[in-house]
């Protein structure tokens, strides 16, 4: 199966274009933007079949010599927190506990870089398991993916019924110490009038609720702006139920907005990626499961870095990929513009 075959943008050859770049070891772009949080996918497989994601028969399988290695990936985070100014690593899917050796990928990059927070975004099936393991090679915290607390709901939108393996998930992850725990809610139609369920079971767990705006990186390309349930929609549901009081951003480059629940402690927060866009302060990176550097998640431009790697790059070669790549990044992913068009790749290949 080839490259277009299974979705994958034709990656660009040679370096990127580095015209105008300024002389800094940073990943800048042309819009001053610097990113120093890194998103790495390990795999496209998941125990689930979220209908915002990916196709009910799964994506297609992506060949095992063509995934980076775990010393691959090691070698990736090491060389973009050394060199590149990397602040933050998160490893996300598919679902990253689809491989069995991700407790030494954990582990690895945690020896090489222990100052930097290295997190993991989760459906949660399966996490109790091996919650423990994970905390004891370096995993700092966890973002698990959970749009409703209705058993039905959960098996319609997920095509699985798991629900209750997700929620021992979120509960082992707080015991073993992963604070603070987020959940990661996408938000949707059929789930809307649910919400106020959802947010009062994360805070009676001690979890912090982010409801994102679904976007356009399904695999069956029915997402429409029309049908799709905005922040602002969501706020009015919440507001029926909860006392909501706005305190915005802690960080101008972190994407969720919050909301205190009933004068707090507790909090809500709301991505919304489409109707309130914070492009202009992204500040993140992405590395795929089959070794391309994407400067966005809308974008179907990427670089090999695999290739480069398997081909005897040195790391200072490497990083030159990586800042070109990131040189090269767009203002903006243009939603709400007549033109867009999703990209290939849809979230499941992308990495969250």
């Amino acid at each position: 199966m080839t490259r277009v075959e299974m979705g994958i943008p034709t990656v660009r050859p040679g370096y990127p274009d580095l015209d105008g770049r300024p002389d800094t070891p940073f990943l800048v772009d042309r819009f001053g933007r610097v990113a120093r949080d890194l998103r790495v996918s390990i795999t496209e497989k998941c125990s689930l079949r979220c209908t915002y994601c990916m196709p009910e028969e799964g994506l297609p399988e992506i060949p095992r010599h063509e995934l980076l290695t775990v010393d691959e990936i090691i070698r990736l985070v090491c060389l973009a927190v050394r060199e590149l100014g990397v602040r933050e690593v998160r490893f996300t899917g598919g679902e990253p506990l689809m491989r069995r050796d991700l407790e030494q990928i954990i582990a690895g990059c945690h020896a090489q870089v222990p100052h930097v927070p290295l997190a993991m975004t989760t459906n949660g099936v399966g996490l109790d398991r091996r919650v423990h393991a994970l905390a004891a090679a370096g995993l700092h915290r966890v973002n698990v993916s959970l749009d409703t607390v209705d058993p039905i709901r959960f098996a319609q939108l997920t095509r699985r019924d798991r629900l209750e393996s997700v929620l021992a998930g979120i509960r082992a992850a707080r015991g073993a110490g992963l604070a603070p725990v987020k959940v990661n809610a996408v938000l949707m139609r059929p789930t809307l009038s649910g919400a106020p369920d959802l947010l009062r079971w994360c805070l009676d767990e001690g979890c912090e609720l982010r409801f994102i705006e679904e976007m356009p990186l399904d695999a069956d390309h029915e997402w429409a702006r029309d049908n799709m349930v905005t922040a602002a929609e969501l706020l009015d549901v919440l507001g029926a139920r909860f006392d909501l009081t706005a305190v915005g951003r802690s960080d101008p480059s972190a994407p969720a907005e919050k909301w205190l629940v009933d004068g707090g402690p507790g909090t809500v927060g709301i991505i919304a990626t489409v109707t309130r866009k914070f492009c202009d302060t992204c500040d993140r990176t992405r590395l795929t499961a089959d070794g391309m550097l994407r400067s966005c998640l809308f974008s179907d431009q990427e670089f090999d870095v695999r290739r480069a790697l398997r081909s005897g790059a040195d790391d200072e070669e490497l990083a030159t990929i990586w800042r070109g790549a990131m040189w090269n990044k767009w203002a903006g992913h243009g939603i709400d513009t007549v033109g867009f068009v999703p990209p290939e790749r849809t979230m499941g290949a992308i990495g969250g």
